[in-house]
């Protein structure tokens, strides 16, 4: 009876590995596939346009705090930045760690790449960056104008990595968890971090 037990389990692991890995790949080769010029115009500019926007907005904030002399912005600015710096981290840490080859490596039959990375493919670190600033931003100004559009643009990132032929959905969905995750958690980071800088 303990042996069927454990037959029965590892055959049901076995099947649900399967089944998500189908799942993940299936899934990768259908947002591969839009390849109108419209289609990979869009997704191009988006996944290019990351480190340019998470970088940039923080940066950007700092600056307008420094002119105007306006503490408030400048811990928004802060908060927002080491939500970013964090994921960043955190992610690298993980892609290195699994070191999971990427789609195009592993499945050239079915994934086309329209762009090569050096890095590991798990988790997605533009993902988990644009899923990093979007929150961070949406929890220090919740307002509808703030959230519709980094939510907005926080997914066509994840989508445009899958698009590009780059990820796997499991990485673009770990990858917004981690950043997602990682913005919230860093609101009591800053709590002590403010004190320190500031106070």
């Amino acid at each position: 009876m303990r042996n069927l037990c454990l037959f029965v389990c590892f055959a049901f692991v076995a099947v649900f590995n399967l089944a998500a890995q189908n799942w993940d790949v299936n899934t990768l080769h259908r947002v591969n596939s839009w390849d109108s010029p419209a289609a990979r115009n869009y997704f191009s500019f988006i996944s290019r346009s990351e480190p340019y926007i998470v970088m940039g907005v923080p940066v950007a904030m700092a600056v307008a705090a420094c002119i105007k002399n306006d503490r408030r912005l400048m811990k928004d600015a802060l908060y927002v930045g080491t939500s970013v710096v964090g994921t960043f981290a955190l992610t690298y840490g993980l892609k290195y760690l699994i070191d999971r080859p990427r789609p195009y490596v592993t499945y050239p039959d079915r994934v086309h790449p329209y762009s090569y990375e050096d890095s590991p493919s798990f988790p997605s670190g533009h993902t988990a960056t644009a899923f990093a600033l979007a929150t961070s931003l949406s929890l220090r100004y919740p307002k509808w104008y703030v959230i519709a559009p980094s939510a907005i643009w926080a997914c066509s990132v994840g989508v445009s990595r899958m698009n590009e032929g780059v990820h796997y959905p499991s990485d673009v969905l770990t990858g917004a968890l981690l950043g997602a995750g990682f913005a919230v958690a860093n609101v009591y980071i800053n709590r002590w971090l403010n004190k320190w800088l500031f106070e």
